[in-house]
């Protein structure tokens, strides 16, 4: 069943139906059955999917794995671990979830990753990549130790086991021998090439007892006649070698068994059953198509990823109106200063780990391959390859997510500042970003870039300001960092010129009296309301190290209450250092700051996410001073 255009009404799903009452349904499934199930498990997904937007290829992939793993296993006893997590919406639908799918990624709705919190289906919560098998792992150590008798299975996909923490998982299991199942989701957007149907019947072979008990009895016999054990060995390995990837994880100690297409139902059933019964840690390879039963996703993966949702048609109006043209996304701003810098400087390289599209890379990534590095999941090499090109000559570009560049933290502080390094780290989705939530949110990179010797960092508060600044960092002799948010800019005037802006120097943006209201990044718009409604000054900072203390100054002593903005955590960010600057001076100046306070924010519109965490006008309004909130309270009212 494939699809060319999406549906536009709810499909008729009687198998699917009777599975959304009671999940346990899916192990009395007949085979036939079961096949009717993923038809309409896939067609509802694509209807579902289009509708609340969201996660999109790499689900309709898994559909039939999904299927065969509730029907084999005793879900939610047995457990299941998803790596990447948005291969999880066919897990969801079949597992009692199925009517708040609309609320996908919405406020108060379904997240569109696996979450403990959400259902006893959803064991691990994943948002990063590749860290299934080490969870997967210490469930099923957690099970021997405790003498439960418990599957746990891992689902690796997407790319994810490119990342180095899931060969160190490979490696430490290979010498504990968890009994425990690692499926490798092998989409074409991580290893291998599809080795025919031999390897098919092969991997069903490999999974059968009758195929381990003579591997075992053999082993016995020979294994102490070293010359004749070592023989069968070799050959063993060069039989699989021929038809399937398999050497390096059995020389970890895995038991690997594939490739087998992913999207045979029966077959996988099948094997599923056969391992399900062996002891240690076993492999099964398996072929999937991202975005399966969906013509275009299946021609452009990377396209279809994700979809945002589609709205209805409207009927055209009598006088079409042509739109204004849209600011541009702080992801194209960056990916233009590249291309521009690359031309004039040879020097330049740019490294991603495997964010080319999101991170706006794809037109240098054209223009200049042999300069462009993708890393793949594996932010840790990112930033040490980063280091190792700037100790010769290169000035390397590390464009890389703020809730991704935590995992590169200790390559961050030791293998860049630490020797004073040439890197610039252009760092995206700072800040809130909206639906894809907690696991996503960029709200901690100030608080823990800040306390880093050696590292400048720059927080522009619109896209101009974004690509001068990537023009002085870029210029500075050192480490030096950009962060700038998800999505559109605000729609001022862009300079071609790359002219930069002078490090460490902010500026006032209005003129008031009584508070000053001190912005540091994107959120200088609500500043801006505040301070009309105020008559505050508004000084927009630029820097967060090195601060602009003569600014500082000058504004502590002419103001009685000083606001700090920032979209970061209250702990550490930016009104942090205002304060501890105004402590070691002895300034005695009122400091309030607007951050995000102790807790995670969950997922919703950005703006909502926004609202939650205190972060508008209105609740700077509330942090002023209240003889100024009482002055001018009718003037606020009306201004907002």
């Amino acid at each position: 069943m494939n699809f060319d255009q999406l549906p536009t009404e709810v499909p008729h799903t009687p198998v699917l139906d009777r599975v959304d009452v009671t999940p346990e349904a899916i192990s009395s499934l007949t085979s036939d059955e079961l096949v009717q199930l993923a038809n309409e498990l896939r067609e509802f997904l694509l209807y579902s999917v289009s509708t609340t937007g969201g996660h999109f290829g790499a689900g309709l992939g898994v559909v039939e794995l999904t299927i065969a793993l509730h029907h084999v296993f005793n879900t939610p006893d047995d457990r299941i671990v998803w790596d990447v997590g948005h291969q999880c919406y066919p897990h969801k639908v079949l597992t009692g979830r199925r009517g708040r799918m609309p609320s996908m990624r919405q406020k108060g709705g379904l997240s569109g990753f696996p979450k403990r919190s959400e259902s006893e289906f959803d064991t691990f919560g994943v948002g990063h990549s590749s860290t299934s098998i080490s969870a997967a792992m210490g469930m099923a150590l957690a099970a021997r130790q405790q003498g439960i008798d418990r599957k746990v299975v891992a689902v690796i996909g997407d790319g994810a086991i490119t990342g180095g923490m899931a060969f160190e998982a490979l490696a430490h299991a290979g010498h504990e021998r968890p009994n425990m199942l690692l499926i490798l989701n092998d989409n074409q957007m991580s290893i291998g090439h599809n080795t025919g149907g031999l390897a098919s019947y092969f991997a069903r072979i490999w999974a059968t007892q009758t195929y381990l008990t003579l591997r075992e009895t053999s082993k016995k016999l020979l294994e102490h006649v070293k010359p004749a054990w070592d023989l069968a060995k070799r050959t063993e390995e060069h039989m699989k070698g021929m038809v399937a990837p398999g050497t390096l994880f059995e020389e970890l100690g895995w038991h690997y068994i594939g490739p087998l297409d992913g999207h045979d139902l029966p077959s996988l059933v099948e094997v599923l059953k056969r391992v399900s019964s062996l002891s240690g840690p076993q492999i099964l390879h398996i072929r999937t198509i991202k975005g399966k039963g969906f013509t275009p996703a299946e021609e452009d993966p990377i396209g279809y990823h994700a979809l945002g949702k589609i709205e209805p048609k409207k009927e055209k109006a009598e006088e079409a109106v042509t739109p204004a043209p849209k600011p541009p996304k702080y992801q194209d701003v960056f990916g233009q200063w590249l291309c521009d810098t690359a031309e004039i400087d040879s020097r330049l390289a740019g490294i991603t780990p495997a964010m080319c599209e999101g991170s706006g890379m794809v037109n240098f990534a054209k223009q200049y391959p042999d300069r462009y590095f993708d890393v793949a999941i594996a932010e840790q090499h990112a930033v040490t390859l980063a280091a190792g090109m700037a100790c010769d000559g290169v000035k390397p570009v590390v464009a890389i997510y703020s809730t991704f560049l935590q995992r590169g933290y200790d390559q961050l502080i030791h293998d860049v500042a630490l020797q004073n390094l040439d890197v610039t780290f252009a760092i995206d989705r700072a800040g809130l970003v909206g639906q894809d939530g907690a696991t996503h949110h960029g709200a901690f990179d100030l608080s823990y870039m800040r306390c880093i010797p050696n590292l400048i960092i720059a927080a522009p508060s619109n896209e101009n300001d974004c690509r001068q600044l990537l023009v002085s960092a870029y210029n500075h002799p050192g480490p030096s960092a950009v962060r700038y948010p998800r999505g559109e800019g605000i729609g001022v005037r862009m300079e071609p010129e790359l002219n930069g802006l002078e490090i460490g120097k902010g500026e006032i943006v209005r003129q008031g009296s009584g508070t000053a209201i001190v912005n540091f990044g994107v959120m200088l718009t609500e500043a801006l309301k505040a301070g009309d409604a105020l008559d505050a000054t508004v000084a927009d900072m630029r820097w967060v190290k090195p601060l602009d203390t003569a600014l500082l100054d000058a504004l502590a002593a002419s103001h009685d209450v000083l606001i700090t903005v920032e979209e970061n955590a209250l702990a550490g960010g930016a009104g942090s250092a205002v304060t501890e600057y105004f402590s070691e001076c002895g300034v005695n100046c009122e400091v309030r700051h607007i951050a995000i306070d102790d807790r995670f924010i969950d997922h919703a519109g950005q703006g909502e996410t926004r609202t939650d965490a205190g972060l508008t006008a209105e609740d700077i309004l509330k942090k002023a001073s209240p003889a100024s909130a009482r002055l001018h309270a009718q003037t606020a009212a009306v201004a907002l």
